[in-house]
């Protein structure tokens, strides 16, 4: 295993690298608004095959996936899942440069969707680039899974996944993600929340009206939105739907095992966020560790309604809306908690608000001890200055579960993301370092999985 050698590739053409991931970033494909799509398929597909694999771009019932296969040398196969759309980059106010203009400043580079996910997934291509000039061959068949509804809930994944088994197969998975913590540490997240996103909406009348005609006679939108989002959890952190709770399943020993191995978070988001304390009043690292992924949640992320202008508008809303995410634990489902929502508002004389489904997903987890994650970490081993932290779940969701039901694959995870990306925020970075590291710790799993 000539890993010297490919090393040296990868630091050596590290500029061209960056380059095409730069073209990649400046190509806008916000699929939350229908911007850019196809074209990123299309420069997703081109980036393939210019590695010699195998490309189709896919139609679904939105975003097409873009899947690409390329053989190996042995006889193991690894799935790569990555996704091309990205999150819209509002509020553009909040950003030193353009978000769709990658720009290099302190040795990170700026850009919507350069940590989540473009990054990740043109690493991929430089480690590839690396082995196949060195070695001449993969050491094992890969194949990659392009999707384009991530930031939206992969939508339309599940039947395309369902109905491409047989292509899609393979023995291990790396996801889309991977990052080091806030201490610098590799980090392996092998496992996912579960989440159920909707839109409250509310509409009283068919249009405003004024505040001194209908205040006191007419319903109004807003405050029927705010009565009815009010009934949803207590001031104890208690979500209030009928039958919320039953389904989880706590963590292991194993779980807490882990979870009790990873810093003390306590002081680092105190002082990172600016925050006087914690919800419930946790003080304790481990309780705060598995509070923070073991525990569904109810999440007000937006409200609309009315004026919200510059000085004042004496206006009664005729509408209003609210997004609101659940973040599930497993055994949660989606269609468990959609029922149980519309049976809690119509419960409470909520009738007259609508629940708009925008996508969700249970969560799933991979065995933290399996040899599949074992390998991602000794891969590992050489190229940060820390062991890996394996890390059972985390707080975000995606359709991790979806592979797991129909291919069965355990899920790994490699990556470039650290504390300063600002994931989904103004300012989305990778550090160019981290990145380089990233490549070299793919291309370790890859020739490992020659042996799997």
């Amino acid at each position: 295993m000539s890993l010297a050698k490919i090393d040296r590739y990868i630091e050596s053409h590290f500029d061209r690298n960056i380059a095409e991931l730069s073209r990649l970033c400046a190509q806008p494909s916000v699929a939350a608004q229908k911007w850019g799509i196809e074209a990123c398929a299309q420069l997703v597909a081109d980036a393939l095959e210019a590695r010699g694999f195998a490309v189709k771009i896919i139609p679904t019932g939105g975003s097409p996936v873009v899947f690409g296969e390329r053989a190996g040398k042995g006889d193991a196969t690894l799935i790569v899942y990555d996704h091309y759309d990205v999150q819209p980059p509002e509020p553009l106010e909040l950003w030193d440069s353009p978000p769709f203009e990658p720009t290099v400043r302190d040795g990170r580079l700026y850009a919507r969707g350069v940590a989540d996910n473009k990054g990740n997934f043109s690493s991929r291509l430089h480690a590839i680039d690396a082995i196949l000039a060195e070695e001449g061959e993969l050491p094992c068949n890969v194949k990659f899974v392009v999707e384009g509804e991530e930031e939206i809930g992969s939508v339309n994944l599940e039947p395309f996944v369902r109905d491409n088994q047989e292509l899609l197969g393979g023995d291990v998975c790396v996801w889309e993600i991977g990052r080091v913590d806030h201490l610098g540490a590799p980090t392996q997240m092998v496992g996912l929340r579960g989440i159920c996103y909707v839109e409250l909406r509310v509409r009283t009348a068919n249009r405003d009206v004024h505040s001194g005609t209908g205040g006191s006679i007419f319903p109004n939108a807003a405050w029927r939105l705010v009565w009815a989002l009010n009934s949803l959890k207590d001031q104890d952190e208690n979500i209030l739907l009928p039958g919320f709770y039953d389904p989880i399943i706590p963590p292991t020993e194993r779980e807490k095992e882990l979870l009790g191995q990873l810093p003390d978070m306590l002081d680092y988001y105190r002082e990172e966020f600016g925050l006087k304390g914690f919800l419930k009043g946790i003080d304790d690292p481990l309780a705060l560790a598995v509070e923070a992924v073991y525990q569904p949640t109810c999440t007000i992320c937006g409200l609309t309604s009315g004026y919200q202008g510059e000085g004042s508008k004496t206006v009664l809303p005729a509408e209003a809306s609210a997004k609101v995410d659940f973040r599930l634990v497993p055994d949660q489902t989606p269609e468990q908690v959609l029922a149980q929502l519309r049976a809690h508002l119509d419960v409470h004389g909520f009738e007259d608000v609508e629940i708009v489904d925008l996508g969700g997903n249970p969560g799933a987890k991979t065995d933290p001890d399996h040899p599949a994650v074992q390998l991602a970490v000794k891969a590992a081993e050489d190229v940060y200055d820390q062991p890996t932290r394996v890390i059972p779940m985390i707080g975000g969701s995606g359709p991790n579960y979806i592979f797991q039901k129909y291919l069965g694959v355990p899920i790994i995870s490699s990556g470039a993301g650290d504390s300063d990306s600002r994931v989904h925020a103004p300012n989305e970075s990778i550090s160019l370092d981290l990145y380089e590291k990233g490549c070299k710790h793919f291309a370790r799993v890859l020739m490992l999985m020659g042996d799997y």
